[in-house]
């Protein structure tokens, strides 16, 4: 048995594209994970064209932050010569991990690019210390928890695990509804196999019931006046727990969210930085500080959250399958981008979300203070003045009443709530 000493975790950012990566990087990510454009689970997201990867593994290694690729499908006999390509394409840009599920994968990365650490994707159930002990024989770096396991049983396979193989777990994001993600929904209702990274998340609409003697007659399942998601389960947040994550040994902690936009991003992880850092500084601080973790990471759209299965079997306060609407708190505007004057307050900005000149917006500060500030004004990339900013993806020139760091996330406090 290893005794494993208290360190500090890992903070594990999703990434789907350029803009998220340095946007983690920004933020205090210790590290990213990405996927490319195929044998990942995640393929509904942006994802990384080969360029925009070497460019991110890159720009996250100047900033001293590692970067893990998804290789995590489970593969079929098509895929693996595909495969072999795309692994020696990688091993060419030196990720510091591949993040693997299926064992010929596996395989096949020890055989072509044995210097990238490889992590056993959660998708393969890690679920004791046997499964532990056996992909480290094989030569494993680390493995990614079940999302099944309570604290108890991760802080076991820290106990019997050995001192150079890590544990990494899941801490905030949506929960799959399937056992370690391995759906089967998707593929009988839409032809889309989530376990080959094409996932349409039909545990998330909405359902009504047909009795059989009366075919055609749809019931709804009524739970209130915008009927229930009779599958998904509460978002995890652990945000209010690191002192237990920390005691249990855990390497890295990880945020599911490969799909999601720059605030997203920049809002969990800038939270999560300050817990585990002020957490391992001051727990007494820390404690003292959780209500406003958790109003931050309230911040962006979100379901009710709940601690998953760390406690035990869920409760109400756990993974229940039961309708819960998305929360929206703020509004996603854009990124600071290059200055467009001497003193700071005038930006480039590729616009994501409506604003209006007279409107206050909300700057996201790199070390946790927000800044609230007035627009001024608005110009097209011509110069031409505008009242608001109504084009997604327009870029222009915006004047506010007090100086913006480049790269800083500008955000909105409209709130709305819905599913």
């Amino acid at each position: 048995m290893n005794q494993h000493s208290v360190k500090k975790p890992e903070l594990l950012m999703p990434a789907s594209n350029l803009e998220v990566l340095q946007t983690a990087v920004r933020y205090g990510a210790d590290a990213v994970y990405i996927g490319g454009e195929a044998y990942g689970l995640r393929a509904g997201a942006r994802n990384f064209k080969s360029d925009d990867m070497r460019h991110g593994i890159d720009y996250a290694h100047q900033h001293g932050v590692r970067v893990h690729v998804t290789v995590n499908i489970l593969a079929h006999n098509d895929d693996l010569e595909g495969i072999e390509t795309y692994l020696y394409e990688l091993k060419s840009m030196q990720p510091d991990a591949l993040i693997i599920s299926d064992p010929g994968v596996f395989d096949l990365a020890v055989k072509i690019c044995p210097e990238i650490e490889r992590h056993i994707s959660t998708q393969a159930n890690n679920t004791n210390y046997g499964t532990v002990a056996f992909w480290h024989r094989l030569g494993a770096k680390r493995v990614v928890c079940a999302r099944e396991l309570t604290l108890r049983e991760i802080r076991e396979l820290r106990e019997h695990a050995s001192s150079d193989m890590e544990i990494e777990t899941f801490v905030h994001g949506a929960m799959c509804i399937s056992y370690s993600g391995r759906c089967l929904l998707s593929s009988f209702m839409t032809g889309r196999d989530a376990n080959r990274g094409a996932c349409t998340h039909p545990c998330r609409w909405n359902y009504s019931v047909v009795e059989e003697t009366r075919p055609g007659e749809v019931m709804p399942v009524f739970e209130n006046e915008r009927g229930t998601f009779i599958f998904h389960s509460k978002d995890l947040c652990m945000i209010d727990h690191m002192d237990d994550l920390i005691d249990a040994g855990i390497d890295s902690f990880k945020v599911e969210g490969r799909m999601k936009n720059s605030l997203y991003v920049a809002t969990v992880c800038r939270a999560y930085r300050d817990a585990i850092d002020q957490c391992l500084r001051d727990r007494k601080a820390y404690r003292e500080r959780i209500p406003w973790y958790l109003e931050q990471v309230s911040n962006c759209t979100h379901r009710d959250f709940g601690t998953g299965f760390f406690y035990g079997r869920p409760d109400s306060d756990g993974q229940v399958y039961q309708g819960s609407p998305y929360h929206k708190e703020s509004v996603y505007l854009g990124i600071a981008g290059d200055k467009a004057g001497t003193d700071g307050c005038a930006f480039w900005l590729e616009q994501k979300n409506k604003f209006s000149v007279g409107d206050m917006v909300e700057v996201m500060g790199f070390s946790g203070q927000d800044r609230s500030m007035k627009v001024l004004s608005i110009q097209d990339s011509e110069g031409h003045e505008q009242e608001s900013a109504p084009h997604a993806r327009q870029m222009v020139r915006v004047t506010v009443s007090d100086p913006v760091i480049c790269g800083e996330v500008l955000r909105s406090a409209r709130t709305v709530t819905g599913s």
